[in-house]
């Protein structure tokens, strides 16, 4: 495989896991993919806006967010954020626990 066919596959997949935290699956709470996978949809929008600055695009926090959630960070949580429940938060706590330890 070519690298321009390589780059545009990884393109559409990554539109695809967009299209799917944004529209099939608002039900997931960011909580519970930071303690399963370790990313986040504020992941995914900060290696965006990282991305972008790679390019010498630059955008901010909040132009990015919205970018990957597809409306503003208070749209999104007045639409679909939860609180998260002490179970939610006790496996967030030792899951990065380690983390914080080596830094």
């Amino acid at each position: 495989m070519d690298d321009q066919t390589r780059i545009e596959l990884e393109a559409a997949a990554f539109r695809r896991l967009r299209q799917h935290l944004m529209e099939d699956r608002t039900d997931v709470q960011n909580i519970d993919m930071m303690n399963l996978t370790g990313f986040c949809r504020n992941c995914l929008s900060r290696w965006y806006q990282e991305a972008g600055a790679e390019k010498g695009i630059e955008m901010s926090k909040d132009e990015a967010r919205e970018a990957f959630y597809g409306m503003t960070m208070a749209e999104w949580k007045a639409n679909y954020q939860t609180d998260a429940t002490p179970a939610q938060q006790d496996a967030f706590q030792t899951a990065f626990a380690e983390n914080v330890e080596k830094d």
